[in-house]
């Protein structure tokens, strides 16, 4: 294999991703730019940098053709280097170890304090510094610091300018390089002044440790994301024909194999439950501290935990097409987004290295050329901050406060202000189970005035019951009564109210009453013409044909049955089948009851004749009520808006704490985004919180889009923040992360600029010696991570 191309493995559902080791990254900053190259070509999905190991993985679109060449290019491009790493099952040979910066730094923490240590403890504490063994002793100690342990900055700084670029290895190289060859020219010229070996050689050391620590404190930030990579476990208990056990590595399964589970074992990919009963852990996906029991039929996720009980799945997704992988792809992309509130600290950093390299030019010009002015300034301004030892000569002046400006001066801190907020916070969302798409969504979520909730699955559980059924047919239809009619237009689809009426349809067939658990429909209401047969209530209607059979979004089903030629029968919304010509007077009291009590109410027509009503429940969900109440605390509107009758929307409403003028009620799928945009247009920022179905152009009208989703649904949402678990008491915690997060954001911006304009004036009238800076510079960056870190530690609620 060419060393410039790069590997690609085939995932097992058929994506494709790319391993490369990446060199010249020092820093977080530098992994961030890395990602964001990688991100920048075309057919990319997402990138993720390893800063510890110095590895990117690619993540290719399934339809785009890998451009290997390109994402090389981009990363030479960008100032660094890459290479494949050969996998040696297809390559034959064995990959290298990739160098960690972790390592390295490491490396010139401990190899430089061996030799700047004595340096320090000569001249500070022995007054050693003006004699002339001290200071040949202290050339031998700062030139292997400055050589080996500034190497990587030497070879960063050069890697850039070949570019026409220049970053913070640019400032270390050209201050470190001022301090030691001022103090090697001053030593071989018979300089009898101080010399500034210690100080060389402590920036390197000192500036080496701020990036240990900083990349130290990256990979906490970043722990949630590689927990979620690590829950999936590397085998699986492959049964098969005999039902035996075979273990198998887990990217070795394919749709359709039959895996066994026993308790303890994390599941391997996604799956149905074919045999047996258990509790599963799906709280490191969802953030629900109670397990979930399954049986035949039910979902299993991967990275979720089997807890007590033997069960037996059948594989339905494997590798980047599980729930886990696109959770983890969704995290990636929001780690590695960008939101507006960068572009200030961008449009600075592209240009900081340069004006900072004037600056330090002008200063060593300043002090060289003007030294008595400069003096005189410092000397009075030490009056009020503080006394200073000032170099004796113009010339290390020049040198040396020039030096200090190019130590002193951060561009990291600015260009990490940002990433490692959203960083942090989104790796503390996804660990309560909330999902940020990106940054963007973050800063939306500090200007929001309107909270409009959907009714059904949002503020409601989402599991409807028939309560009542009301025939007004004189006889039986040919085809059955009216409730088999309505079971069988309901059948093909999916919306929970067509649901929850064929599993009440199935539940009432003979034999199956004194069967049913509680809660599914057996101890519904039955109001019936007296002309209507019980008995024909049961009968299985299964062979009745279905014809040219159409669900409208909003309305309701039409269809025509095979046993009456010509007829069109309906069943749907009241209003809507007022509009198809059909008299709805009959359904009046009826309607006007059920309403009252929060339900949603149906009928049935064949034509123009009215043949039944249908009331369907549904419960408010627990705390629904308390989160209204928190989100009104915050001075927020809150609104309901739903298809239902505007009697069931307020009964809704008044239940939850809704103001009557907030409930919009009757409106279709389509037209929620209307109402949206007619909010919008009156100045209100809008949150939209919706379970998803149906939901999508809501979703994207509202200012921020809120899902109230499964851990399955995560690769279809639209929305901008996708909570995993249906409970709503999620929603105050989720925006208030997000607004602590973006707080954090505008303090670290805020943190970076103040360190820089405060910073380089006073290394520039020599308030700050080279060691102070090269200090001060690696504790800037160490601010800012720490400070996005404590999003990690914080428990939120919607006042956050």
């Amino acid at each position: 294999m060419a060393p410039d191309t790069v590997l690609e493995k085939p995932a097992p559902s058929g994506s494709v991703t790319s391993e490369l080791a990446v060199s010249g990254m020092n820093c977080s900053n530098c992994a961030r730019h890395v990602a964001e190259a990688i991100q920048g070509v075309p057919g990319v999905t997402s990138a993720a940098v390893q800063l510890d190991t110095g590895r990117a993985t690619v993540r290719w679109r399934t339809d785009a053709a890998p451009a290997a060449e390109t994402v090389l290019e981009a990363i030479r491009k960008a100032g660094y280097q890459a290479r494949v790493i050969l996998q040696p099952a297809r390559a034959g040979t064995h990959d290298g170890p990739v160098a960690s910066p972790l390592v390295g730094w490491k490396f010139n923490v401990f190899f430089g304090a061996a030799l700047t240590l004595p340096l320090m403890l000569g001249e500070w504490a022995l007054g050693l510094g003006a004699i002339e063994w001290f200071k040949w002793f202290g050339f031998s100690c700062a030139a292997p610091v400055v050589v080996v342990g500034g190497r990587r900055f030497f070879v960063g700084a050069w890697h850039q300018l070949r570019r026409g670029q220049s970053n913070m290895d640019t400032l270390v190289a050209l201050g470190s390089s001022v301090a030691f060859g001022f103090s090697t020219w001053g030593l071989l010229a018979g300089w009898t002044g101080h010399l500034y070996f210690m100080e060389s050689a402590a920036i390197i050391v000192l500036i080496s440790l701020g990036h240990w620590m900083e990349a130290l404190a990256g990979e906490r930030a970043a722990s949630s994301l590689r927990g979620l990579m690590r829950l999936r476990p590397p085998t699986a208990r492959r049964l098969d024909t005999t039902g035996a056990e075979t273990d198998v590595p887990a990217v070795e399964l394919q749709v359709n194999d039959r895996v066994a589970l026993r308790p303890g074992d994390h599941v391997p990919t996604d799956g149905e439950v074919l045999e047996g009963r258990s509790a599963v852990d799906e709280s490191m996906l969802t953030g629900e501290s109670l397990p979930v029991e399954k049986s035949t039929g039910a979902v299993l996720y991967a990275g979720t935990v089997n807890r007590d009980g033997r069960l037996v799945m059948r594989v339905t997704a494997t590798g980047e097409a599980t729930a886990l992988a696109h959770i983890i792809t969704v995290v990636q992309r929001a780690q590695t987004s960008r939101a507006s509130i960068q572009r200030l600290g961008d449009r600075v950093s592209s240009v900081f290295v340069p004006i900072v390299v004037g600056l330090a030019l002008l200063t060593g010009l300043w002090w060289g050329f003007a030294h008595d002015s400069a003096l005189q300034l410092s000397q009075f301004l030490a009056g009020f901050l503080g006394p200073m030892h000032f170099p004796e000569t113009a010339l290390a002046a020049a040198f040396i406060h020039a030096a200090a400006v190019l130590i002193v001066a951060c561009p990291c801190a600015m260009g990490l202000a940002t990433p490692a907020a959203i960083m942090a916070g989104t790796n503390a969302a996804a660990r309560r189970g909330i999902l940020i798409r990106d940054g963007e969504a973050l800063e939306k979520s500090g200007t929001l005035t309107t909270i409009v909730f959907d009714k059904t699955g949002t503020l409601t559980r989402g599991r409807l019951s028939v309560a009542a059924f009301e025939e007004f047919a004189s006889e039986p239809a040919s085809v059955g009564s009216a409730r088999e009619i309505a079971a069988q237009l309901a059948r093909p689809s999916n919306h929970p109210v067509s649901r929850a009426l064929t599993d009440e349809s199935d539940a009432a067939k003979p034999g199956a009453l004194d069967e049913l658990p509680p809660g599914s429909g057996a101890s519904l209401e039955r109001r019936h013409s007296p002309q209507t047969p019980i008995a024909a209530l049961y009968r299985d209607a299964a062979t009745t044909g279905v014809e040219q059979w159409r669900e409208l979004r909003g309305c309701g089903i039409e269809a025509k049955l095979t046993g009456v030629p010509g007829a069109v029968f309906r069943l749907g919304s009241l209003r809507w089948l007022g509009e198809c010509g059909v008299d709805r007077t009959r359904a009046t009291s009826f309607a006007e009851a059920w309403s009252a009590k929060g339900a949603t109410v149906l009928g049935l027509a064949q034509d123009q004749r009215f043949l039944g009503v249908v009331a369907l429940r549904d419960e408010l969900k627990p705390h629904a009520a308390d989160v209204v109440r928190q989100l009104v605390a915050q001075g927020k509107s809150v609104c309901l808006i739903t298809g239902d009758q505007r009697r069931t929307a307020l009964a809704i409403a008044q239940s939850a704490g809704i103001a009557e003028a907030n409930v919009f009620a009757e409106v279709r799928p389509e037209q929620k985004a209307e109402m949206i945009r007619q909010l919008q247009q009156r100045g209100e920022r809008v949150a939209f919180v919706g379970d998803g179905l149906n939901d999508a152009p809501a979703l994207e009208q509202a200012d921020l889009g809120v899902a109230v989703s499964r851990a399955s649904d995560v690769a279809k949402e639209a929305a901008d923040v996708i909570l995993l678990k249906s409970d709503i008491q999620a929603i105050p915690e989720a925006l208030g992360l997000a607004q602590a997060t973006l707080r954090t954001i505008r303090q670290n911006l805020f943190w970076a600029f103040f360190y820089n304009a405060a910073a380089i004036p006073l290394a520039a009238l020599g308030f700050l010696s080279p060691v102070v800076c090269a200090l001060a510079m690696g504790a800037s960056d160490l601010i800012v991570i720490g400070n996005a870190l404590r999003l990690m530690r914080r428990t939120f609620n919607s006042q956050a």
